[in-house]
C-alpha cells in the first residue's frame, strides 16, 4: 500500500473532493454527535456492527488463510471512526480517511485513548488516488449518497483497490420507496436522522453502481437488502433492495502476497 502523506505531517482539510461545500459544512456540524449512541446518529450505532460482521465474513470467506488479519483496510468517510475500529479489532490495519477535520480529530483522539492503532487521514479517495494509494480492502458505508459525481466517486474506488481485493458499499436505492422511508418517514417524521442528510437524486440504483464498477473491471460477488426499524432499533439483512443496499465488488488479479 502507498503512504498517505499530510504535507507538514498535520492534518488538513481536504482540497480535492466529490463531496459539496454544503455537505462538507453540514458534517462539520454533526461532527460531536458521532460518538453519541443515543443522538442523532443512533442509527449507525446500532448498524455498524451488522455492517462490520458482514465485511469480516466476507472476507474471510475470500481469504479463508487469515481473514482480515493484516489486510490494509480502508475506510471512506470514516467519520469518527465507528467501523474503522470494529475493523482494526478485527486484525485489520486501517486507515480512515474523511474530509472533515473535526471528526477526524476526534477519530484519533478516541483511537488513542483506546489504544488502536488506526491512521486517521483529512482527505479524500480523489487524493489517495493521486497519491498511488492502494488496499486490499476499501469500505465506502454510508457515503456514496452525499457525493456530488457519482460516477467519478466509483471510478475513484475502483483505482484504490488492490487486484484481488473487495470494495463494500451501502447506500440507498433510488425509486419511489426510498424517498417515503428514507426521507419523509426517517427524516421528517420520526426524526432516526437528522433532518436535511439524504437528497433523493442523489440516491444511487444497484444497477448504476454495476455498471460504473464493472466497466472499471470489478465484479460484484454480493448483494443484499438492510431493514433499520426506527422505533425498534433493529437492522437485519434482507433480499429487498428497494431502500437500503449492501454490495461487495472484487478486483481481478492476485496480491503481491500470494498469502493474501
Amino acid at each position: 500500500m502507498a503512504q498517505i502523506s499530510d504535507d507538514d505531517g498535520t492534518a488538513k482539510r481536504a482540497t480535492s473532493s466529490s463531496i459539496s461545500e454544503q455537505e462538507l459544512a453540514r458534517f462539520e456540524r454533526l461532527a460531536a454527535a458521532w460518538r453519541d449512541p443515543s443522538g442523532p446518529m443512533r442509527t449507525l450505532h446500532i448498524i455498524n456492527p451488522l455492517r462490520a460482521r458482514w465485511i469480516a465474513d466476507t472476507v474471510a470467506a475470500h481469504h479463508p488463510a487469515r481473514g482480515l488479519a493484516g489486510l490494509a483496510t480502508l475506510d471512506i468517510g470514516c467519520a469518527a471512526g465507528l467501523l474503522s475500529e470494529a475493523l482494526c479489532d478485527q486484525g485489520a490495519v486501517v486507515t480512515g480517511i474523511d474530509p472533515v477535520e473535526r471528526s477526524i480529530r476526534i477519530a484519533q483522539r478516541h483511537a488513542e485513548q483506546d489504544g488502536r492503532s488506526i491512521a486517521y487521514h483529512i482527505a479524500t479517495p480523489e487524493e489517495l488516488v493521486g497519491q498511488e494509494a492502494s488496499f486490499d480492502v476499501v469500505c465506502a458505508l454510508e457515503v456514496v449518497e452525499h457525493v456530488t459525481d457519482r460516477p467519478a466517486f466509483f471510478r475513484a474506488l475502483a483505482s484504490l483497490l488492490a487486484p484481488g481485493g473487495l470494495l463494500f458499499v451501502t447506500t440507498i436505492n433510488r425509486n419511489w420507496r426510498s424517498w417515503l422511508l428514507a426521507i419523509a418517514v426517517a427524516e421528517k417524521m420520526l426524526g432516526a436522522v437528522p433532518r436535511g442528510t439524504h437528497r433523493w437524486d442523489w440516491f444511487v440504483t444497484p444497477e448504476e453502481a454495476d455498471d460504473w464498477l464493472a466497466a472499471e473491471g470489478l465484479r460484484r460477488t454480493d448483494l443484499r437488502g438492510m431493514r433499520y426499524w426506527p422505533i425498534l432499533h433493529k437492522a437485519y439483512w434482507t433480499r429487498d433492495l428497494s431502500v437500503n443496499w449492501a454490495a461487495a465488488w472484487c478486483k481481478p488479479g492476485t496480491a503481491v502476497d500470494e498469502g493474501i
